[in-house]
Formats: C-alpha cells, structure tokens, sequence
C-alpha cells in the first residue's frame, strides 16, 4: 500500500510540474515569441507581378506592451504592397497610443480594415476556463473604447480604408483589388444582405486592369465565408480564433470560438465553393486579453502572403 501511495504521489508531482513548466511557458515565454508566418498563394492572372499583403489581427493592445509594438513597427521594412486588418487591435481604454506606436511606419502603405467586437468594448475579467466551454459571451455594459479614434487614425493618419460592413477597391501592381468586408459576425454585426450591393457596386467600376476580389473579415464564421464565396472572393481573410490561443501538440486547437472547423482555426486552407476551393487566411493574431495573458504551442503571429500567378 505504501509503494502504491508513493507511485500515486510521483505521478501527481510530475503531473502539477508539467503543468507549472506549460504555466511559466504560456505566460512568461511564448505569449511575446511574435512570429511571422509566409504563405504563397497562386491567384493572379498568368504573366502577373507578385502582390505582398500583410495580414494582421488580434492586437488586443495595451499601452504597456511595448514588445510588442516594436515587432509590429518592424514589418514595416517588409515594405508590404497592402495590409489587411482583421479586427481586435485595442484590448484597453489606454491601447491607441500603443497602437499609434506600432502602426505608424504603415502611413501611406494601401491597407483596408474592420472592426472586431475588441475595438468597441473594453476586456473584462472572467473565466479564463470558460473560453474552452463555447464561443465566448457577450458583457452588455463593458465600457466602450476608443473606436473613433481608432478609425480616424487608422482612415486619416495612415489613409486605410474601412470595409467593415463596405468595400473598397485599390491598384497595385498593375491589378485592381476589389476588397469587400462585414462586420464582426460574432457580434452578429455582419450585414450580409447588403453585401451583394457592395460586390455589385465595385463589379459595375470600369476598369481595364485584371481584377482581384478579396473578402476581410473579423470573425470567420461559415454563413460569412460562404457569403464571399458566392460574391466570387478569389481569396479570404479573418482572425479572432486565436488559433486556439492554447494547442495541443500533435492534436490542435481545441476551440475556435465560432463555427469554423478546428482544423481551419489558424493558418492557410481552403474554403469550399460552388465552382473552386477558395484560399483562406485565418490568422492566429497577435496578442491575448489582458486577463488572460497565456499562449501555448500558438505563437503571436502576423502573416505575409505573396500573391502569384496561378499554375498553368
């Protein structure tokens, strides 16, 4: 019985140091290993000009995080031809200076952008555990942020245009970029019937160069993502999933926060349609709420895609 007892005890000691080690990890080490993925994407017209697009997500800033702002100051010298930003940049009352510092060496670098439900509402203590029981609940009185200020330094100081529940269309490169967005659908913000008049509205624009569609997003729920597929998106962009925030190795995520498949939660993959399998680029983001300040095997992220011709 005594041996018993001292095997239970070892196994109960190595169990509780594991998990102080993922504990220590998660908060201390891997939350700032910011990383930067690089995917190829072949969508453009034979005999193209490659297109680089940044994509980011998930900022959740707050003012003291300055690691962080100088990684995301430092993508500016990836000299990107377009950024898209998925939503969630503030995560506290006082984010916009930090974000302001981290984002101003973008002025002037085409970009477009929508809003997750992060930008509007301020983060709230809570269970952190409960993020593993369903996608996440609303608090109908958390105070609002700065959102104003977000969109007029985001709109005016680096001349980034909003297609948060809108659309927009830019040239690079020789190519017209139509770009279409809804509002957060976790929030059910997304407007999706106005969402063919926007497509309609851009498609009905004369233009001789070759025409790109793509669809930005906050939250990649299906009912959206089949919403751009039927609008003809020839490739998709969302955050908000985290990734999983915390993945097991060898097994993944194991929540995404909305609808999508766990296996589509972070990274590159394929949405289906009716006539192609449609690129999709869920990033995994980049910061964490404030009260819940862990990541395990789920880098922060950001994601460079270069858009090249398509094989043959």
């Amino acid at each position: 019985m005594r041996s018993a007892a001292r095997q239970a005890l070892t196994a109960l000691g190595v169990v509780g140091a594991a998990g102080t080690a993922a504990l220590t990890w998660g908060i201390g080490i891997e939350r700032h290993l910011y990383t930067l993925r690089q995917h190829t994407v072949a969508v453009l017209p034979d005999g193209s000009d490659p297109v680089r697009i940044l994509h980011i997500s998930d900022v959740h800033m707050a003012p003291w995080q300055v690691r962080k702002q100088a990684w995301l100051a430092s993508l500016a010298s990836l000299r990107p031809d377009l950024i898209i930003d998925t939503g969630d940049n503030l995560g506290h009352e006082d984010a916009l200076r930090g974000i302001r510092a981290a984002f101003a060496g973008f002025a002037g670098v085409p970009g477009a952008y929508v809003y997750g439900s992060n930008d509007v509402f301020s983060p709230a203590p809570r269970n952190p555990f409960r993020y593993f029981t369903g996608p996440s609940k609303f608090i109908e009185d958390a105070p609002r942020l700065d959102i104003e200020g977000l969109d007029s330094f985001l709109a005016d100081g680096l001349g980034w245009n909003s297609v948060d529940n809108g659309a927009t269309s830019v040239e690079i490169r020789g190519h017209r970029i139509d770009i279409i967005g809804t509002g957060d659908a976790h929030r059910q913000w997304d407007r999706l019937d106005e969402l063919p008049g926007h497509a309609a509205a851009l498609r009905a624009q004369e233009s001789s160069l070759p025409r790109l569609t793509i669809g930005v997003t906050h939250a990649p729920y299906r009912r959206v993502l089949d919403a751009f597929a039927s609008e003809g998106a020839d490739m998709i962009f969302a955050g908000h999933t985290h990734g999983g925030q915390i993945r097991i190795p060898s097994v993944g995520a194991l929540v995404a926060n909305c609808d999508i498949p766990l296996s589509q939660s972070r990274g590159l993959s394929s949405w289906p349609s009716a006539t192609r399998p449609i690129p999709l680029n869920v990033s995994a983001g980049l910061g964490h709420s404030i009260y819940a300040p862990i990541r395990f095997a789920c880098r922060p992220e950001a994601s460079l895609i270069t858009l090249v011709p398509r094989k043959g």
